[in-house]
């Protein structure tokens, strides 16, 4: 039985590893895209099932932290009228680690007919979510640090730090400052971070 040390640095150095192989060009490209849509008065619509879904919540939460509007979109109710949340000129990011997820697959011909930009995150760039896209970002790990290797743990890490990362590139393209992030973030230790900073 390994220590949960070993698990630990196994999982960062699968992300590591992992975030070493991004397409720099098509993960700037995603960030204008999601400057373009908030210039647009649009928003960015993120969807995922499973422990692909949490990630997706985390990641729009990051994303309006930056002004970049967000909002999770549960595949579930999407197909139950909750796709009239599309419009024309926003972007829609699904989440898939395998890429076929059904429930993310059968919304897509709905969000083109829509106009809906589509970003396709998945680590198989042969699978229908990533050929279906207008853009596609892979997120490759070699192995899950869990014994059946399948547990979506570092694969799901490495999918948050590289949304992270973009968000970062949109604060410091879009020249974000401290001010605006304060107005947004008032409340608890960050809040008063950056009223002290003031």
């Amino acid at each position: 039985m390994r220590k949960i040390s070993q698990i630990l640095k196994q999982e960062l150095e699968e992300a590591a590893r992992a975030c070493g192989q991004v397409d720099e060009k098509k993960a700037a490209a995603a960030a204008d895209r999601m400057l373009e849509t908030k210039a647009r008065g649009g928003k960015v619509i993120l969807c995922g099932c499973g422990t692909s879904g949490a990630a997706a919540k985390k990641i729009a939460h990051t994303l309006n932290c930056v002004e970049i509007p967000a909002v999770f979109l549960s595949p579930a109710d999407a197909v139950h009228g909750g796709l009239g949340i599309a419009r024309h000129g926003d972007t829609a990011i699904l989440i898939s680690k395998g890429g076929n997820t059904e429930e993310l697959v059968r919304l897509m011909p709905v969000l083109k007919e829509k106009e809906t930009f589509l970003i396709g995150v998945s680590e198989d760039e042969a699978s229908r979510i990533a050929c279906g896209a207008d853009l596609f970002l892979k997120t490759e790990i070699k192995e899950e640090p869990c014994p059946l290797g399948m547990l979506a743990t570092a694969s799901t890490i490495t999918v948050i730090a590289l949304f992270d990362a973009i968000a970062i590139h949109i604060m410091e393209k879009s020249g974000y400052t401290r001010e605006q992030f304060h107005l947004i973030h008032p409340g608890g230790a960050v809040g008063e971070k950056l009223a002290g900073g003031r």
